[in-house]
């Protein structure tokens, strides 16, 4: 008889199927009962990673700015984890390392985007401690993972991953998500200053936001929960995200996996990539900030960039091929040999008979969607939202999944002072920028590459 603690709701390949079909962000509860994972609070890591030197993010607590508090803004000093567990309990006299500088009373730190390979290359057996392979991801664990250690009101800042999906363990503590659906994307004002080439960033202190320049945030429908210890999040496809601590320690790990390939996504962030670094390395007066988030290795040349844009193309070009071969063949093999039952009506494909059956997502105590609860947002309502917890219960598993909006009408129009001043602005090559790599814009500069290089378009001189 198997052990209560490895019974788990849903087999890898029923959360396979659930995870292929989710179209928002769902909770998923009593799946990671018995991960050794679970002991990893910031204690234990301590003990195991020991001298390891790492580095550490800072921001103030106290930041009121309506804007949003970017990697290139933060302060980061490299230090030992148990520098950090001496920091967050203010003992004068214990070791802190170079957190001194830092008063735990006026900063949060943040140990992100930490890759667990890379921290426990000489510990490999750390990595089966992760289990992805329960969610239906053979072979996979903690190796594909990144670790997450902050305090509270670490955060970071709000962004959409540009391919792929997340599966989010909390291991230790609370975190708060804010999420936002990929049709938000116009309301929360996208940029790519700082670059990430994984990243697209909003403008938008979401939180705080001003509302005088960024008036459609508005329209965005949050959604919003505080993930537990030992629940799992899953973050669709180009959902939005701004996560925050709000216990004093917290351990998460997050999985970025791909459900299917996304070669679009890749063209399109290739050609984001070369032309925010032609941009950016030009000379210009006013294009002297700090520009590539530290996540970024450097700035690669022109030259590179441009191959980068080729592969991306070639891959994706011999993709949309194939899946065009593969289409045929099926609608050839379809237009086949007809085969008729006993009675002489013709027989329907087993096949083709799953393929179209509709599939109902077992939302309930086990999996949770994860609801619009715009009201909640801080400058919605004036106050700091309480703890939105999943409940395990029904009552919390019958709220409707479908998004509910508030959305006020459009702001007044300007009035002739701010009519005035918008006549004094320059442009500047951020603005610029910014305009030539919106996410639309990009992806219908994607279509025209793919097109020309699809139809063998070349021009006869350079442009």
């Amino acid at each position: 008889m198997a052990a209560p603690d490895s019974i788990k709701p849903f087999s890898p390949d029923e959360t396979q199927r659930i995870l292929h079909h989710l179209q928002q962000p769902t909770v998923f509860m009593n799946m990671t009962r018995g991960w050794p994972a679970l002991r990893w609070t910031a204690e234990h890591l301590s003990g195991c990673l020991r001298d390891k030197v790492i580095r550490f993010r800072l921001g103030r607590k106290e930041e009121t700015k309506n804007t949003p508090l970017f990697e290139t803004q933060c302060s980061y000093v490299e230090a030992k984890l148990v520098h950090f567990l001496n920091w967050t309990q203010t003992q004068s006299r214990a070791d802190v390392g170079p957190f001194f500088e830092y008063p735990y009373s006026e900063y949060w730190a943040y140990a992100d985007y930490k890759y667990i390979a890379m921290l426990f290359q000489d510990q490999p057996s750390m990595f089966e401690d992760v289990k992805w392979s329960e969610f239906g991801f053979e072979g996979r664990d903690g190796k594909e993972s990144t670790l997450w250690i902050g305090t509270e009101g670490a955060n970071t800042p709000c962004h959409l991953d540009s391919y792929g999906c997340n599966l989010v363990l909390q291991v230790q503590g609370r975190k708060r998500w804010y999420l936002f659906p990929p049709e938000d994307t116009a309301n929360l004002y996208p940029t790519r200053i700082p670059y990430e080439e994984s990243s697209v960033f909003s403008q938008v202190n979401v939180l705080h936001p001003d509302l005088r320049s960024f008036p459609s945030f508005q329209r965005a429908s949050a959604h919003i929960v505080t993930l537990q210890p030992g629940q799992v999040l899953y973050v669709p496809r180009h959902w939005w995200h701004y996560v925050e601590s709000v216990d004093p320690i917290t351990v998460s790990i997050n999985s970025w996996i791909e459900l299917g390939e996304d070669d679009f996504a890749r063209v399109s962030e290739a050609v984001t990539k070369a032309v925010v670094c032609a941009i950016k390395s030009a000379q210009s007066d006013d294009s002297t900030d700090n520009w590539l988030n530290p996540t970024e290795e450097g700035v690669a040349s022109h030259k590179e960039n441009m191959q980068y844009v080729n592969l991306a193309l070639r891959a994706c070009a011999q993709r949309q091929k194939d899946l065009c071969h593969s289409k045929l063949n099926q609608e050839l093999r379809a237009s086949g040999p007809v085969k008729r039952d006993s009675r002489g009506q013709v027989k329907k494909n087993d096949d083709s008979m799953k393929d179209s059956a509709p599939f109902n997502i077992p939302f309930g105590p086990h999996l949770i969607p994860v609801c619009c609860q715009q009201e909640d947002l801080p400058e919605k309502r004036g106050v700091t939202p309480k703890d939105l917890e999943v409940k395990s219960s029904r009552s919390s598993a019958g709220k409707s999944a479908d998004r509910t909006s508030d959305c006020t009408d459009e702001m007044s129009e300007n009035s002739l002072e701010d009519y005035e001043e918008s006549r004094h602005v320059i442009i500047s090559t951020n603005d610029l920028l910014d305009c030539l790599v919106h996410p639309d814009i990009i992806s219908h500069v994607t279509e025209l590459l793919l097109e020309r290089h699809t139809e063998g378009h070349r021009t006869s001189a350079p442009l």
